[in-house]
């Protein structure tokens, strides 16, 4: 059974940031890619950043794009989200999810299938 554990979170002033850790309990990198997702309070769940395992290549929303880098770590099972220049309007919990591998990494936040995911962390932007 594959697991995904996040860590990282908080609370954190307007233009601070932080890091979100997303680690699987076993190697599922030949199969998966990664991707963030958030939900805040009365929203929908949203898409926001997500990397192809295999060719390293990233895509973030246009919300997000130029603040928020996405990246992994292969040996160590772990794929981070470091969030900069954070705005109120990025509170929300935080999800990451394996998503199966397949899709141009630009199409996987609308395309990809989602069969793992971990288990949210909260975020606060306020001052």
């Amino acid at each position: 059974q594959v697991q995904l554990v996040q860590s990282g979170g908080g609370l954190v002033q307007p233009g601070g940031s932080l890091r979100l850790s997303c680690a699987a309990s076993v190697s599922i990198w030949d199969r998966y890619d990664i991707a963030w997702f958030r939900q805040a309070p009365g929203k929908e769940r949203e898409g926001v950043s997500c990397i192809s395992m295999i060719t390293n290549r990233t895509y973030h929303v246009a919300s997000v794009r130029g603040r928020f880098d996405i990246s992994r770590d292969v040996a160590k099972n772990t794929v981070f989200l470091q969030m900069n220049s954070l705005k109120p309007e990025d509170t929300a919990i935080y999800y990451c999810t394996a998503l199966r591998s397949g899709p141009p990494v630009d199409r996987l936040l609308q395309m990809g299938v989602d069969d793992y995911w971990g288990q949210g962390t909260q975020v606060t932007v306020s001052s």
